[in-house]
């Protein structure tokens, strides 16, 4: 193997990077070997991809604790995919709790970073491993940079006792140099399988990685497109003509899970019986007649239809007599992430005793998103290849495709069905009035656009929050309680960023005190915008 697995450290990038050299070498034998042989890669390095394509996904090790303390905690609340059952959380009334969040920040540096340099410096930059690498990296990053803005990026990785942070515009445009980069070579490699079934994303399949590439490239042009527009029409342009994903399910990118390799799906975690459905999916789902509400979630075991409770609710709330809020009364999630216990739950997986929603396969980027995000483009005049209702018909279509709906979906793309009103303890309105039909409007155009990039990119919270917040077009509920005492209303403020670690301010303080400059007059602060977000 060419790096054994290195276990979760709690640690900073400022303590990691100084000692990156040794820990490193005490991780395999074959070290010096290994990073002088340009063509190790082939034979020895491919076995440690599985488990940085997992780990980017802030799930291995530690799969579930990992990925719920990373993600379920915070963005999947933020994008109000779940609401939280328990009493005990704050983050679903948006309190940070930096003891649970740094599981999004520390092991990109502690597991991912050295071992994709460690690919850098054993591959040639000409070779499709580097390229696949480089796309990984970016993917990685931006992921972190979209939490807190400005991040240690550029030295990432090197030996020193601080590490700087880097602006978010400068990490942003070299996402864009290495995407480009990676494109260009790899289109000199289409015949090749690098890292064969090693590759649990796509199985080497280059073209494929072409393609997730440049719906990524798609993706961060969107991002930047409040604040350098020129620049993101020029990105999203070049991406759309050299390649885009464009046939769910082949094209879609998921992460094979191994729970014989400690590393089951994040979701099941709800198992734990600590969140549940959104009254904002039920608002949507159910008004919308929505045939994937039965792919997402499950039936009240209570009430037999699908119920949702409101994010930030207080514990007199969570535990108020009338069990509107219980777990049993609202809606588990889907029968593919969910144990046999639970109604409809499958049976056992091919590896003995391992029930098989462990190991559903975890969402990176589905085909739906590249056109939604293209039919936005298209309202802002970039050419992205049809128009901006083409494309988002075609977006519903895909979406339909990923997760298996049979049904042809042209009623459901041209149907005037709004949202409801949910079920739930403080009747809510319905969350917005915005039929599936395209509309006339441009304003109108570009909510429908939001909410179905939002309902397709169902469970990936993380892309989902980062969207809301660069865009704002989607109307989701106000959090009904703030814990947090930078927000006082709701309805007029929201999260903008996580605040930098604890643990870094500690650790790497010079730098962090230097970081906080880069954020401009709002300084360290949950309320304060990232570069790109404009609202």
């Amino acid at each position: 193997m060419y790096m054994k697995r290195i276990k979760f450290l709690s640690i900073t990038p400022g303590v990691f990077l100084f000692g990156m050299l040794a820990l490193m070498v005490s991780c395999t034998k074959d070290f010096e070997k290994i990073n002088t042989n340009k063509n190790s890669v082939a034979t020895v390095g491919a076995s440690q991809l599985p488990f940085l394509l997992s780990q980017a996904q802030s799930t291995a090790p530690n799969s579930q604790w990992n990925y719920q303390i990373a993600q379920n905690l915070f963005a999947d609340q933020y994008a109000q995919y779940f609401a939280c059952e328990a009493t005990y959380f704050g983050s679903d009334r948006l309190a940070i709790n930096q003891n649970w969040v740094g599981a999004a920040f520390n092991p990109m540096y502690n597991t991912v970073v050295p071992q994709l340099q460690s690919i850098f410096t054993a591959t040639d930059p000409n070779s499709a491993e580097y390229q696949i690498a480089s796309i990984w990296w970016v993917y990685t990053f931006h992921r972190v940079t979209d939490y807190w803005g400005p991040i240690p990026y550029f030295k990432a990785g090197q030996s020193g006792l601080s590490v700087a942070y880097d602006p978010q515009d400068k990490i942003y445009y070299d996402f864009f140099d290495r995407l480009s980069k990676a494109v260009t070579v790899l289109n000199n490699h289409t015949s090749e399988t690098p890292y064969g079934n090693y590759d649990i994303v796509y199985g080497g399949n280059v073209n494929n990685w072409i393609k997730f590439a440049n719906s990524l490239r798609l993706r961060l042009a969107l991002r930047i497109s409040n604040v350098d527009p020129a620049r993101a029409k020029t990105e999203a342009e070049a991406a759309v003509a050299g390649g885009v994903m464009t046939a769910s399910p082949g094209d879609d990118a998921l992460v094979q899970r191994s729970v014989k390799n400690s590393d089951g799906n994040g979701l099941a975690i709800m198992e734990w019986n600590e969140f549940r459905m959104s009254a904002a999916m039920e608002s949507v789902l159910k008004g919308y007649q929505d045939p994937r509400i039965a792919e997402y979630f499950m039936p009240s075991t209570v009430t037999g239809d699908y119920e949702g409770l409101r994010n930030g609710l207080t514990s007199s709330q969570l535990t108020d007599p009338s069990g509107l809020n219980d777990a049993a009364y609202n809606s588990h999630h889907g029968k593919r992430w969910s144990p046999p216990s639970y109604i409809g739950g499958k049976g056992s997986s091919t590896v003995t005793g391992i029930p098989t929603y462990l190991e559903t396969p975890q969402n990176i980027m589905g085909t739906a998103e590249s056109y939604f995000n293209r039919a936005e483009g298209a309202l802002k005049g970039w050419n992205m290849g049809g128009t901006a209702q083409s494309l988002y018909n075609s977006g519903i279509t895909n979406s339909f495709k990923q997760w298996g709906i049979t049904a042809d979906p042209t009623a459901y793309i041209n149907s005037l069905n709004v949202p409801i009103a949910p079920n739930d303890l403080l009747n809510s309105p319905p969350m917005t009035n915005i039929p599936v039909l395209f509309g006339a409007t441009q304003a109108v155009q570009e909510e429908q656009i939001a909410t179905q990039k939002w309902i397709a990119m169902f469970p990936e919270g993380m892309e989902a929050w980062a969207d809301y917040r660069r865009s704002k077009k989607l109307k989701l509920y106000p959090v009904a309680n703030s814990d947090n005492p930078l927000i006082t209303n709701t309805s007029t403020q929201w999260l903008r960023r996580i605040p930098f670690l604890t643990s870094e301010k500690q650790s790497n303080k010079e730098a962090v005190d230097a970081a906080v400059s880069l954020l401009g007059a709002g300084g360290d602060k949950e309320t304060t915008p990232l570069w790109w977000d404009k609202n």
